[in-house]
C-alpha cells in the first residue's frame, strides 16, 4: 500500500502539467484558425465593397473656362468703318451681301498679351470672298486699337499658335481671281509693343512656271 500511495504523488503533477500543456496548445490552434478564417473572409469581403466604390465614384467636373478664355464680342463692321486707319475704299465697299449679313471674318484670340482677347477681322467681297483687308484690334484704354493693318488684295490673316499669319494670294498675268498662281505666308510675333515679321514662305500652286514675285510685306500700324 506505501507503495502505490509513494507513486501515486510522484506521478500526479506531471499528468496535471501534461494536461495543462496540451490544453494551452489546442487552445492556441483554435485562435489561430479563427483568426485566418476571419483574414480570409476580409479580404474576401474588400474586394467587391471598393470595386462597388470605384463603380458609385462621381465623375469628375469638368475645369471652368480659364478667364483668358473668354471674350466680349464686338460689332467688327463699325469697328471698322470708325477706323481711321482703314482706307477709304475698304469703308467704301463694306456692305451687306444680303440683308444684314456683312462680308466679314472675326476671330478673337490672345496675340499681344493685352487685358482682353485681340481681335482679328478680316474684310471679303461678297462675289468670290476674296479678302481686301486684314486688321488686328488691341483693347488699350477702354477702347480698340487697331495694331496691324494689310489692305494688299487678296489678304487674310488668322490667330496661329498664338502668332499672327498673314497669307497673301500671288497671281501671275492672266490668272483668273479662283485660280492664282501661288502663296506667300508671313507670320508675326508681338513684340516691344508692335508686330515683328518671324517667318516668311512661298507656295507654287499645281504647275505655276514663277511666283510671279514676292507680293509686299503687310506693314503694321501704331
Amino acid at each position: 500500500m506505501r507503495g502505490l500511495t509513494g507513486t501515486g504523488p510522484s506521478r500526479g503533477p506531471a499528468s496535471a502539467q501534461a494536461v495543462s500543456t496540451a490544453a494551452a496548445v489546442l487552445t492556441a490552434l483554435a485562435l489561430f484558425a479563427a483568426a485566418c478564417g476571419t483574414g480570409g473572409t476580409g479580404a474576401r469581403d474588400e474586394g467587391p465593397a471598393h470595386a462597388d466604390a470605384a463603380q458609385k465614384a462621381p465623375a469628375a467636373a469638368a475645369p471652368s473656362p480659364n478667364p483668358s478664355q473668354t471674350y466680349s464680342k464686338v460689332d467688327a463692321v463699325a469697328l471698322v468703318k470708325a477706323d481711321p486707319a482703314v482706307s477709304a475704299t475698304v469703308k467704301r465697299d463694306l456692305k451687306p451681301c444680303a440683308g444684314d449679313q456683312y462680308p466679314v471674318d472675326v476671330t478673337y484670340g490672345d496675340l499681344t498679351g493685352g487685358p482682353a482677347e485681340d481681335i482679328v477681322v478680316n474684310v471679303l467681297t461678297c462675289g468670290d470672298a476674296v479678302g481686301v483687308g486684314a486688321y488686328v484690334y488691341r483693347e488699350e484704354s477702354g477702347g480698340y486699337k487697331n495694331v496691324f493693318k494689310a489692305e494688299e488684295s487678296p489678304v487674310y490673316a488668322e490667330i496661329d499658335r498664338g502668332d499672327l499669319s498673314v497669307t497673301k494670294q500671288v497671281y501671275e498675268k492672266g490668272d483668273p481671281v479662283s485660280s492664282p498662281s501661288g502663296e506667300n505666308v508671313i507670320t508675326y510675333g508681338w513684340t516691344a509693343g508692335r508686330f515683328v515679321q518671324q517667318d516668311f514662305h512661298h507656295t507654287d500652286y499645281g504647275n505655276a512656271t514663277g511666283s510671279g514675285g514676292a507680293t509686299p510685306v503687310p506693314s503694321a500700324a501704331g
